[in-house]
């Protein structure tokens, strides 16, 4: 069987609201059950853990109540830091379990069908896959001194979710400690030695966490649903 661990703590203090940005309102609809739903669509077979910090959990069901939000997912306490997070996501696997399995972020709601499928589809030939997006912005190392130069951009990628993973290779990886260099999953499984394979994302795949981040979100739903009326 494989799976999808969204992830989702977190606490929206860039977004100044009221609520943590997972749960901010895009159209009507909060951000995090759109990113359910988008996977659910892909394959209404997929295990879905969603990750929540245990505080936030009974407003989350109430939102799926006043919303009637019928997508069925298991729900696990959330971690201090997103490698903890990742980690009890992936307790909720049977240790024996044979499959590959997907982490993304909670506030990641456009990822597209095709990237989600590549990802899961490469993961399953080598292992472990992630999608990237070329860097179109001029990049600059700084130092710790203060000083810096600019890099080749046609060095660097952007990464995004979902990461997949072959789940008994995710599993034996998260068996480590925690370590600074650990800035994602694929980094976690590229400690053991492995290789993550890169695959192209989708430039709508943002991540939501700035105010401008629901502009942008708004209006990226809104193209999407105008294309879907014309078809």
């Amino acid at each position: 069987m494989d799976y999808i661990i969204i992830v989702a703590g977190g606490k929206g203090m860039r977004m100044g609201a009221d609520i943590p940005k997972q749960f901010l309102p895009i159209d009507g609809k909060p951000i995090l059950m759109r990113t359910i739903e988008r996977f659910h669509e892909y394959d209404p077979e997929l295990g879905i853990i969603l990750v929540l910090p245990q505080s936030q959990q009974e407003y989350w069901k109430q939102l799926c109540i006043e919303h009637s939000f019928k997508v069925n997912h298991t729900i696990v306490n959330g971690g201090e830091t997103r490698f903890e997070s990742s980690r009890n996501g992936l307790a909720a696997i049977p240790d024996e379990e044979i499959g590959v399995v997907g982490i993304h972020d909670g506030v990641r709601p456009f990822v597209s069908k095709e990237v989600i499928d590549n990802c899961f589809e490469t993961a399953r030939d080598d292992f472990a896959a992630i999608p990237v997006m070329p860097v179109t912005d001029t990049i600059r190392y700084v130092d710790k001194q203060g000083g810096g130069k600019n890099v080749m951009r046609s060095d660097y990628r952007i990464v995004q979710t979902p990461q997949v993973f072959d789940i008994q290779l995710l599993k034996q990886a998260y068996n480590a400690d925690y370590q600074e260099s650990f800035t994602d999953d694929a980094s976690v499984v590229e400690s053991l030695g492995c290789q993550a394979t890169m695959v192209e994302g989708n430039r709508e795949n943002i991540k939501i966490t700035t105010p401008f981040d629901i502009i942008v979100a708004e209006a990226l739903l809104k193209s999407q649903q105008n294309k879907i009326h014309t078809l």
